[in-house]
């Protein structure tokens, strides 16, 4: 599908909820409010219907976790040179981390 992904680089493929994908190339350094920011500002032509109002509300999923902010890639792990697939969902709050997924409430 992609042409190789550059040795020093993570190639992410993002999903969004209705099943479209788009795949964007990053640094191990960069974290997921990077990655928002950078989708966000980046926005897919074919992604305009799912188009949110700022980069705050993207959440990452990576193996059934929403990823915090500073996570990077390279804290994740990922391999360099592949492609990693992630889901990409707009989302006000996140759960607390030892909520069992109910969310947090103010």
């Amino acid at each position: 599908m992609s042409s190789s992904v550059p040795a020093d680089m993570i190639n992410l493929r993002l999903i969004l909820v209705s099943g479209k994908t788009k795949e964007f190339l990053f640094s191990p350094n960069d974290s997921a409010a990077d990655i928002a920011k950078h989708v966000y500002d980046n926005w897919p032509m074919d992604w305009e219907e799912e188009q949110v109002s700022s980069p705050n509300i993207l959440r990452l999923i990576y193996q059934g976790r929403f990823l915090h902010g500073n996570v990077t890639l390279g804290a994740l792990k990922l391999p360099f040179g592949k492609t990693t697939v992630m889901h990409l969902v707009a989302r006000e709050t996140l759960p607390e981390p030892n909520s069992q997924g109910r969310l947090y409430s103010r």
